[in-house]
């Protein structure tokens, strides 16, 4: 086992002190946006005693720190990325690619010469992103479409020409195919509403909001993105999404060509290893289009959230219904463990963040005992662990 140390992203959207308020560490006035354990080529978490990174630990030994399991279907690669996440202003609307279309284009951007670290490279690995968010306080999203026909309830009585327009679409045709053309009439340059049209919906949404709206969660979602993006037609696209509130220890998936924006919060992320993000607005960043329409998945679905299973009365494991992660959350008391220490489920290459209290991890090699905001990396040959302590610890391995 080795102690990590997390790699910031200072993301102008990031809160200036959520991570660092869990961390025990400074703030230093800049956002704090992400802090990143994995080993994903742009941000490998370093060691503790500077020696290196996870990256290097996994060259050096592959067999050993993945195992042959891991090792046999991904490569001498980890397959997850671990984050802590703080979103004070709203993320981009964005989707992330399947494993196919991110193979592929990965490799044509290659041919075509495009810097890894471009702007407007769409790609930055061959990897999908289908990514878990566990909160840690009241999380706000929007994620995946509504059913369009409660979409269109949602826009018939908006008093504005763009939303009669979307409401016509949605009520001709209340299919997936329905959906995808509201959403492109709103995204594509060729039918783009202006400046004026967004506007007008924001205002129909705060008249709403005033009278007392049946849909308070959307209208308010509108007047925030508006704060931020007030000409961006994904302000509007807002309205045909699922708005989520997470609480504390709950948990929302996303899989691969779900659309979705994070508005605020805190919580912990764990997804496949990748920094695919195509974005079709609410940001300053390069934004594709055309690719993200590609890849939308546009079938009605409610926000996947992950029901955990409760092992040995302390650890809650949240099954993402992929093959390249699982997260674990245990909690213990004083007390807790008079009785002996805790197995801790989970297997192959592992990396351990302690959140609260003080916990002490063992394996047949040895043990570490890790406080508030301490992390670390399990080797796949450490073999099984057991916990005791008091404290929570979050857990990422390999299903």
């Amino acid at each position: 086992m080795r102690r990590l140390l997390g790699v910031p992203r200072d993301y102008a959207w990031g809160s200036p002190s959520a991570i660092h308020r869990l961390m025990g560490t400074e703030p230093d006035g800049t956002p704090l946006a992400e802090l990143w354990f994995g080993a994903h080529p742009s941000g490998p978490a370093r060691t503790e005693d500077g020696t290196g990174d996870v990256r290097r630990l996994i060259e050096e030994d592959p067999d050993g720190t993945l195992g042959r399991d891991v090792l046999a279907r991904f490569g001498a690669h980890l397959p997850y990325l671990l984050k802590l996440i703080a979103p004070r202003r709203p993320l981009s609307l964005q989707v992330h690619p399947d494993l196919e279309r991110a193979r592929a284009r990965f490799a044509a951007e290659n041919r075509a010469g495009v810097p890894l670290d471009a702007p407007w490279r769409n790609y930055r690995d061959p990897n999908h992103k289908p990514e878990l968010v566990f909160a840690l306080t009241t999380f706000e999203a929007v994620s995946g479409f509504r059913a369009p026909r409660r979409a269109a309830e949602l826009l018939a009585d908006l008093d504005a020409p763009l939303t009669r327009s979307l409401h016509a679409t949605l009520l001709a045709d209340p299919t997936p195919s329905g959906m995808r053309t509201a959403f492109t009439s709103l995204l594509d340059p060729a039918t783009r509403p202006s400046a004026r049209e967004v506007a007008d919906v924001v205002d129909a949404c705060r008249r709403r909001a005033a009278d007392g709206s049946p849909s308070p969660r959307a209208d308010a979602i509108v007047g925030r993105l508006a704060e931020e993006h007030p000409h961006d037609p994904g302000v509007v696209a807002s309205l045909l999404l699922n708005p989520v509130t997470l609480q504390p220890g709950d948990s929302l998936f996303v899989p691969a060509g779900g659309v979705h924006a994070y508005l605020s919060g805190l919580g912990v992320e764990i997804m496949a290893s990748s920094d695919n993000v195509l974005r079709a607005g609410l940001t300053s960043k390069h934004v594709d289009v055309g690719e993200v329409l590609d890849c939308v998945d546009y079938v009605a679905a409610p926000p996947i959230r992950v029901a955990p299973e409760v092992f040995h009365g302390a650890t809650r494991v949240f099954y993402a219904p992929v093959d390249d992660f699982e997260l674990s959350v245990t909690t213990l008391a004083d007390g807790d463990c008079a009785d002996g220490a805790r197995p801790l489920p989970g297997r192959g290459p592992r990396m351990l963040l302690c959140l609260q209290g003080e916990m002490e991890v063992a394996a047949a090699s040895g043990a570490l005992r890790l406080r508030h905001g301490d992390a670390a990396f399990v080797r796949a040959d450490d073999g099984p662990l057991t916990v005791h302590g008091a404290g929570t610890l979050v857990q990422a391995d390999v299903p």
